[in-house]
């Protein structure tokens, strides 16, 4: 699939402090613009993108069959506050959000949620990063809403 990148979303994409091994999670992936380009660039590591809607995740999967079929991507649908790791998946080193209505500080009860699913799924010694928020270690999150 062809994406039209906008110029936000290759900036941030372009920001992320991103090593090929690395395990990635991005939270509001819709239509997958963004961890397609992730995935491109990880040869070891994998991403998973997750996204609230049934609608998002399909698109997401619609337009990414070539990094599903290697090996590099994978999608679910699951809203952050109710994240959890599956059995096959590994703690991710690099946890991101771009505008995800859970992390923006409007609803604070949800967001709270939100980050101890992402705490639970986090290295340690992995990092947050939402929007242009300072980069939070997964050491540093909250553990319990």
């Amino acid at each position: 699939m062809s994406d039209r990148i906008s110029p936000r979303i290759a900036s941030y994409v372009d920001a992320l402090p991103l090593r090929p091994e690395m395990q990635v999670l991005e939270i509001g992936c819709g239509p997958g613009v963004a961890a397609r380009l992730i995935s491109q660039r990880l040869t070891s590591g994998c991403m998973l993108a997750i996204d609230r809607s049934a609608t998002a995740i399909d698109a997401a999967i619609a337009g990414s069959r070539a990094e599903i079929e290697g090996g590099k991507l994978r999608f679910r649908q699951v809203a952050v506050e109710d994240f959890q790791l599956e059995p096959s998946d590994q703690s991710f080193d690099l946890v991101f959000a771009m505008r995800v209505g859970a992390l923006d500080g409007r609803h604070p009860e949800l967001e709270a949620r939100a980050l101890a699913a992402i705490k639970a799924a986090l290295k340690p010694d992995g990092i947050l990063l939402v929007d242009d928020q300072k980069p939070r270690p997964g050491r540093d999150l909250p553990a319990f809403p």
